[in-house]
């Protein structure tokens, strides 16, 4: 598999993953809240706020430039990403956790591009980790407030966990000086394949029981 090397081509490429990223979580939003019978207004809402959460949230906390001001082309991508997937559902059948598949793929590529953005910053690793895992989980909470849902973040399969492992590999790659595209799909295919194995077995963290 060849990568490219020019980079003005990787600039772009990175670019067009963030546009997917956010019509991946938009898409998956409208999926999960359709059994809620939300009208058009109200799937646009809880698209933009699953595809755009994360990322206003780090760019909040870092005082820099809101991305889709800096660029409204996400608000669009966020919009008919989120109106495709509402009139898709309206016309034919879907499995009830479509949704999982799209969400996973927004959760690797939220996480990552928080990371590597964090770190161009010249931010503690820490710091970089935390931003990327709150750029890939805060839209999934948002979207799960706002459809009155307990976030899966908090109790469901594993999630936030999957996305802090991710972006810790990301930063180890890099600090091994592995080509940094090489270590954004591997950290990448490491936040999506634990979180499709942590739904298909179920693997969660332990869960607080109060003695009584």
């Amino acid at each position: 598999m060849q990568l490219p090397t020019n980079p003005a081509t990787i600039s772009l490429l990175g670019y067009w993953i963030g546009i997917a990223a956010v019509a991946a979580c938009a898409a998956a939003a409208v999926l999960e809240v359709g059994r809620k019978q939300f009208d058009a207004f109200g799937v646009v809402v809880v698209a933009f706020a699953a595809a755009l959460g994360g990322g206003t949230t780090r760019d909040l906390l870092l005082n820099r430039t809101v991305f889709w001001i800096a660029d409204p082309t996400y608000l669009i991508a966020a919009a008919l990403a989120g109106l495709g997937a509402f009139m898709l559902a309206r016309r034919m059948p879907l499995p009830a956790r479509l949704f999982l598949i799209p969400d996973a793929i927004g959760l690797a590529l939220f996480t990552i591009i928080g990371t590597k953005l964090a770190m161009n910053m010249g931010t503690h690793w820490t710091v970089a980790a935390l931003m990327g895992v709150i750029t890939g989980v805060m839209g999934g909470i948002l979207r799960d407030v706002l459809a009155n849902e307990e976030p899966v973040i908090f109790s469901g399969e594993l999630y936030a966990t999957a996305a802090g492992a991710g972006a810790l590999a990301l930063i180890g790659l890099l600090h091994i000086e592995t080509d940094p595209r090489w270590a954004a799909f591997w950290a990448g295919s490491l936040i999506f394949g634990l979180r499709l194995a942590a739904i298909r077995w179920h693997l969660s963290l332990p869960k607080f029981e109060a003695r009584r």
